[in-house]
């Protein structure tokens, strides 16, 4: 492996690469290094307590104190071009390791990478599809000031409603026209772009595939996109709800289940009907998405998207081409026969939602869980099953022994301290809205 790392630098002229480590909330951490030292080194070494880091910058006080190194080991399939760097620069995601060679089980990679040992066990090949929906914004240099939409070629900022409209994607062409290109470069298989409900408000559909690959290509399309705007002097945010008044992000994921040897999808029985595997699916995500909502709605943010009417589910129902339920089954053909897990929120750690919708299902499979009955109608008008807060969120989390057991105990203590420690930190803010309307009137 490490030959061929070399042999691919060296036919690309590099002279450094970025070594990443997705960190608790998907954030790229890692070192900068010469291309000629990459290959000479066995790993980068990082502290393992970057998985302690909150999204403030602090760290949450979970388990022993002492900084442990780790050692950090590229994967040479995930290594790619920085498109947008002046110098010929690479890319690598990196996994992380124990001195001992054992792998570190608080890394998200690793945490996806368990589930799919669960299912390769079993013979099962899971296949998903991310779409992610994000907001473009005006620049925002004062964060007590909110978010505006960005001024397109027109010269104006968008206000009414432009639901797949193709004028207002155009709106931004140079940008789009900037980002595909960065995409291709890294290879980067996205598949369609729309815009959404929102006042700039688009999404980006990926190919299906293999779960490790496309958690890595939303890790780095995040980027990407990010980087893109920042080109073109606006920001992209991936929020769950940016704007007052305008409906959430979220990351959607269309998932299936293939026989390992036969390359059979398994949701289809062989007389093309839903097959029995396919409904035990269903109903571990219907059973477990409510305990797990913290690990795909990570913010005290996040569950402001969870509102009525507004695109974004409040329950777990499922039903045939609904898209008002938590989790809708497409109109296919049997072969493509899947379920798209509307609940997870844009914000999410991609490694972690992946993991976390595939091992509800994975319960389902093996408990042999039976799901409710299709719903036909619309699922607004129907009570709130999922928690409506991060701290209710997490308490449920902590209970669920099954995902508990699947995800690594380990894991999930200091994913639930980091989200802990992140609360306590939001909680000491005091809001415009306190002081507007309790100030003068309590």
């Amino acid at each position: 492996m490490v030959e061929e790392i070399q042999q691919w630098l060296t036919e690309r002229g590099i002279t450094e690469v970025e070594g990443l480590v997705p960190d608790m909330a998907g954030t790229p951490r890692g070192k900068i290094v010469p291309a000629a030292k990459f290959c000479k080194e066995d790993g980068m070494r990082l502290p393992e307590s970057l998985f302690k880091q909150t999204v403030t910058g602090d760290y949450a006080e979970v388990g022993d104190d002492i900084e442990h190194d780790m050692v950090c080991r590229p994967d040479g399939a995930t290594m790619r071009v920085v498109p947008w760097a002046g110098d010929p620069t690479a890319q690598c995601i990196h996994d992380c390791f124990h001195h001992d060679g054992s792998p570190v089980k608080t890394a998200p990679r690793y945490v996806l990478k368990r589930v799919l040992d669960l299912y390769e066990a079993q013979g099962w090949k899971p296949v998903v599809a991310p779409e992610v929906e994000f907001f473009l914004v005006k620049r925002n240099l004062d964060p007590d000031y909110a978010l505006e939409p960005p001024v397109g070629r027109s010269g104006r900022p968008e206000t009414a409603r432009q639901t797949f409209s193709i004028d207002a994607v155009n709106e931004f062409d140079p940008l789009f026209e900037e980002m595909y290109d960065f995409c291709e470069a890294q290879e980067l298989e996205l598949d369609t772009l729309i815009h959404e409900s929102g006042a700039a408000q688009m999404e980006v559909n990926f190919l299906h595939g293999d779960p490790l690959e496309l958690a890595d290509q939303v890790f780095l399309f995040k980027r990407t996109m990010r980087e893109t705007a920042h080109r073109h002097e606006i920001y992209c945010t991936f929020m769950a709800k940016p704007m007052e008044g305008e409906p959430g992000s979220a990351l959607h994921i269309h998932q299936s289940i293939e026989d390992e040897a036969t390359g059979r999808n398994l949701f289809s029985a062989r007389n093309g009907r839903d097959s029995r595997l396919f409904k035990h699916h269903i109903g571990g995500l219907q059973r477990y998405l409510p305990e797990a909502i913290a690990l795909v709605a990570p913010y005290v943010n996040s569950y402001r998207r969870f509102t009525r009417y507004y695109a974004s589910p409040i329950n777990v129902h499922w039903g045939y081409d609904n898209r008002t339920v938590g989790l809708r089954v497409p109109v296919s053909e049997p072969q493509a026969r899947r379920i798209e897990n509307r609940i997870a929120g844009a914000d999410v750690n991609p490694y972690l939602a992946i993991a976390t919708s595939l091992a509800c299902g994975y319960l389902g499979m093996t408990q042999r869980i039976n799901p409710t009955r299709p719903l036909a109608e619309d699922a607004y008008n129907k009570p709130f099953v999922l928690p409506r807060d991060l701290f209710t969120a997490l308490a449920r989390l902590q209970q669920c022994e099954p995902l508990i057991e699947i995800l690594g105990e380990r894991f999930v203590e200091l994913f639930c301290g980091v989200k802990e420690s992140e609360y306590e930190t939001f909680f000491q803010v005091i809001s415009p809205w306190e002081r507007e309307f309790l100030l003068l009137n309590v």
